[in-house]
């Protein structure tokens, strides 16, 4: 069968890459190994944040409760989030196929090889396309001898479909998807021990940012052990030993592998059509997303940025791309990023590493959270928002605080209009609201930043 276009992939971008080429009346094939919606959807930010909004009522609660403001407890009863999952999860699958079959998308369900010749093969039939987008996504990535077991050790796939929640719980791994799934646990009664090998934990955040993050969760009890690495687990009696390489041990009654992810390019014959991979496998791009030719990548799979919406701001410029309504590079800009939880991290643009790591000179202005009237009233008032400038001009924003995440886009749009202070002091912030802490960062006084990153 000859198609305009074949997606290999049915996650997010994918899914947009598919539905926007349909729209366009190019003839377009999907083909997708498992389930469409992919990991964001069927097992990382849908369930996970299902899970993180369904137990917030325990983490309001208990800010109450330490002001004296409140009493009683609250409990989950995780089976039943299970079956909201699934029941949410198969609605918009079944949402996401109507829409595609709607407008035509040929779905086939199997795994997809190119076979060369412009041709890609599943295990039925063989498809000839004009252009391919590969959107295999990624997997969980684990350490040769600290692989999971799935039942004692376990992936966040696994910890995201378990009915019990354990009694304890160690976390290999400091990043978003440690800290989210940990913070949903903790809610269900999970006592956490949290293990970064590197010096703080969320390390791809301003130093601030994790420091007032580890405070956070130390105070709700999490035992954070930072500079050390797991070098063996042993599973004795229903529990999970830990040795580290400072040769101590922690047991508990599972363990988590928040280890990053891997690229899902294994068996795809890319040799087949010249393509170039780089690392454990991602597919290495050009300035337009092009693999080779008429070939793009998309999404997680070519290692730029691995969030979902990213794989969609991909899809629609490749679409631009091959309808011929656009010829210029991919605006590779930061994406931006939350984490989610008790209290939440964003960052948009550029952030301290960044900045240092150019050599720039700039500065930085902030405003705590303490003052908010909205913070004040969730009883939860640690945290702030920084703002990076270069040359008079909004380089980056970032923050941590209760409900943060719902900054995000207004600090993007801040960050990629480059706002001066004349810029900040010309719109009307409204009270009470979060945004006025982001007005407050804007207009605070600045401290310069060296090349070394104190300020």
């Amino acid at each position: 069968m000859n198609y305009d276009l074949v997606v290999l992939g049915g996650g997010p971008g994918g899914y947009k890459a598919a539905l926007l080429a349909a729209k366009n009346k190019l003839k377009t094939a999907m083909v997708e190994k498992a389930e469409l919606g992919g990991t964001c959807l069927n097992r990382g930010c849908v369930p996970t944040k299902l899970f993180l909004g369904s137990t917030a009522a325990l983490s309001q609660l208990e800010s109450q409760k330490r002001l004296r403001l409140a009493k009683g407890e609250a409990a989950f009863d995780l089976i039943r989030l299970q079956a909201r999952k699934k029941s949410i999860i198969s609605a918009s699958q079944k949402s996401m196929r109507a829409a595609l079959e709607k407008h035509g998308v040929k779905i086939l369900t199997g795994k997809g090889r190119l076979s060369g010749l412009k041709t890609v093969r599943t295990e039925k039939e063989e498809l000839s396309y004009k252009y391919l987008i590969l959107a295999t996504g990624s997997r969980s990535a684990f350490f040769s001898g600290l692989e999971p077991d799935h039942q004692n050790i376990l992936t966040s796939t696994d910890a995201l479909e378990l009915t019990n929640a354990p009694g304890s719980l160690t976390i290999v791994g400091a990043g978003p998807v440690g800290l989210e799934i940990g913070q949903i646990f903790h809610r269900l009664g999970t006592r956490i021990t949290l293990i970064e090998a590197l010096s703080r934990i969320a390390p791809m955040e301003d130093e601030q940012v994790s420091r007032e993050l580890s405070k956070y969760l130390k105070r709700e009890s999490w035992d954070i052990r930072t500079g050390v690495k797991v070098v063996e687990f042993l599973v004795k009696d229903k529990q999970v030993i830990s040795r580290l390489d400072s040769n101590e041990t922690v047991k508990t009654d599972k363990c988590l592998l928040a280890l990053g992810r891997l690229p899902n390019t294994e068996g795809l014959n890319l040799e087949n059509e010249k393509i170039q991979v780089y690392g454990p496998g991602w597919i290495k791009t050009d300035l337009n997303l092009m693999a080779s030719d008429n070939i793009y990548a998309i999404g997680d799979v070519n290692g730029r940025s691995m969030y979902a919406h990213s794989a969609d701001y991909q899809a629609e410029y490749v679409l631009e791309h091959i309808l011929g309504r656009t010829d210029a590079s991919f605006d590779d800009k930061p994406a931006p990023s939350c984490i989610y939880g008790g209290m939440e991290v964003f960052r948009t643009g550029l952030n301290q590493n960044d900045l240092v790591s150019m050599g720039a000179s700039c500065s930085v202005s902030s405003a705590n959270l303490a003052a908010n009237p909205i913070i004040q009233s969730y009883g939860q008032i640690q945290g702030f928002i920084k703002v990076f400038w270069c040359n008079e001009q909004v380089a980056g924003i970032t923050g941590a605080g209760y409900g943060l995440s719902g900054l995000v886009t207004l600090a993007q749009v801040v960050t990629d209009q480059q706002w001066t202070i004349k810029d900040a002091k010309k719109y009307i912030f409204a009270h009470p609201t979060l945004d006025e802490s982001l007005q407050e960062a804007l207009l605070a006084p600045r401290k310069n930043m060296t090349t070394d990153g104190s300020h």
